[in-house]
């Protein structure tokens, strides 16, 4: 691959966008960027992966966010951009159960391990009670960060059953919500899981 090459497909695929100083990619150039940079050699790998049950095929270099294979790639687009640095918590996903933020996860490390994203816990069209509860709390404004959000509760559901106001809040930090909604997300999580609770008395 000739040097620059990558720079190069962000020329030629990109545009003018914000206050960079070349042409940055919007969302509906990243395909031809990716194509542009296989052209190149830089996409060197097949990588399988298992997202919310089935299994896919990707075109990836090791070295992608498993955040932009799920969004670019597979139009998973539920897992959001926020800070790009693993802080905010809306690209967040699991990993073998556990919440990951996919914006710093290489997409390697995902690599033939089960990936849930917020549009595989609905079930027959039914919601996930996680995900039912979060409306019926009104735990949400502007929605941005509610998949990072769900997604991180049903990893502490996950580890603790029945936790405890502290222990939620504790186990939610890392999401942040820019709309101030804290209390009602802490409510939704209990909400969860008292309704989990009831279930496992009544099965």
């Amino acid at each position: 691959m000739r040097a620059g090459s990558g720079t190069d497909c962000l020329r030629r695929t990109g545009r003018q966008y914000g206050y960079f100083d070349y042409p940055m990619p919007v969302r509906s150039d990243t395909r031809a960027i990716h194509s542009c940079l296989a052209d190149n050699g830089d996409m060197s790998r097949i990588t399988e992966l298992v997202i919310n049950g089935l299994s896919h095929q990707v075109h990836a270099s090791p070295e992608r966010s498993l955040l932009s294979v799920l969004r670019d790639d597979l139009d998973l687009t539920g897992a959001k951009y926020g800070c790009g640095e693993g802080q905010c918590g809306a690209c967040t996903v699991l990993l073998n159960g556990e919440a990951v933020r996919s914006c710093m996860t290489p997409v390697s490390q995902a690599a033939g391990k089960p990936v849930t994203t917020v549009e595989g816990l609905e079930r027959d069209g039914q919601l996930h009670p996680l995900q039912a509860a979060f409306l019926e709390t009104g735990a949400m404004q502007c929605g941005y960060c509610t998949p990072g959000m769900i997604m991180s509760g049903l990893s502490l559901l996950g580890r603790k059953a029945n936790p405890s106001d502290a222990e939620i809040v504790h186990g939610m930090q890392g999401n942040i919500c820019r709309c101030g909604t804290y209390p009602r997300i802490v409510a939704a999580v209990r909400m969860a899981a008292l309704h989990a609770k009831a279930a496992r008395r009544t099965s």
